[in-house]
């Protein structure tokens, strides 16, 4: 198989920047299991490289963004109705919590900032990929959407709890329950999506941002989105305050402290340590 018939592209845009395309766009970039082994390997891949500081994740062609799971190929397998018949099934059945880190359901999984810039309809496990990253730029004609219900199955790419805690809780449970699909601007309104563009300029959009944060310090910006994330589980302000400090210390310990404030007195680019984050 070439490198382009692979059913996930990988490629450096910039510095700094890591494009992941799901490449199936004959099957709405559904999710078999070469596609999850694929995200699974690749994140990983993403987090040791120490010249990653920021991940792009989109979809090939103009029908979808993905449209979750393959219903032939993966949910059999999982579900046990089908044997493994290829190596990419075999690999998966050899540890199944592939499937967790591919959706972005495991928080771990990936340990840098992601960006969906999504080009088109988002479904199923296409909204949940979507709701395990940090900041998603839509096109204007797409649709995001569960319609796990209408199957007479469960959203367990993570839905019942991260949506709720992304969007206001009536919208969710109107989005999880009626397993209608909203428009980008009714996404943009609720405020799952970032900004909604004309579909060419989804993926520009969306490398324009990544620039933006692959240029600042590369130990704030994870050990801020660190702190966001393990804090959104502590209810209490105060407690979650003294978590923060962890966090901050890390970052006023490091060598980029003293260089970022250099830099801007000294009217010139800041240059980051390099480290593995």
């Amino acid at each position: 198989m070439a490198a382009g018939d692979a059913a996930v592209l990988y490629e450096l845009r910039g510095e700094g920047i890591a494009l992941i395309t799901i490449n199936r766009p004959h099957a709405m970039n559904s999710l078999n299991p070469e596609v999850v082994v694929r995200l699974a390997k690749l994140y990983k891949q993403v987090n040791d490289d120490e010249a990653v500081r920021v991940v792009v994740l989109t979809g090939a062609g103009d029908k979808a963004f993905s449209a979750g799971a393959d219903l032939k190929r993966l949910i059999t397998l999982i579900n046990g109705a089908r044997k493994p018949d290829d190596e990419w099934d075999k690999q998966l059945v050899a540890n199944m919590w592939m499937t967790n880190n591919a959706l972005l359901r495991n928080d771990a999984a990936l340990d840098k900032p992601i960006i969906a810039a999504i080009q088109a309809t988002a479904l199923a496990g296409g909204c949940e990929m979507a709701q395990g990253t940090d900041i998603r730029i839509a096109a204007e004609d797409a649709q995001i959407g569960l319609a796990e219900a209408r199957r007479g199955l469960f959203p367990a790419g993570g839905s019942s709890v991260r949506l709720p805690r992304q969007v206001p809780y009536a919208r969710a449970m109107e989005l999880l329950l009626t397993a209608e699909p909203v428009t980008a601007r009714e996404a943009l309104e609720m405020g799952f999506v970032n900004h909604v563009v004309p579909r060419e300029q989804v993926l520009p959009k969306a490398l324009e941002i990544a620039a933006k944060i692959a240029s600042n310090g590369p130990v704030a910006v994870q050990q801020i989105r660190r702190a966001v994330k393990a804090n959104l589980s502590i209810a209490n302000i105060g407690e979650a305050m003294k978590n923060e400090n962890k966090f901050s210390a890390v970052v006023f310990a490091h060598p980029d402290a003293k260089e970022g404030p250099r830099a801007f007195a000294e009217k010139r680019k800041p240059v980051w340590v390099k480290s593995k984050l």
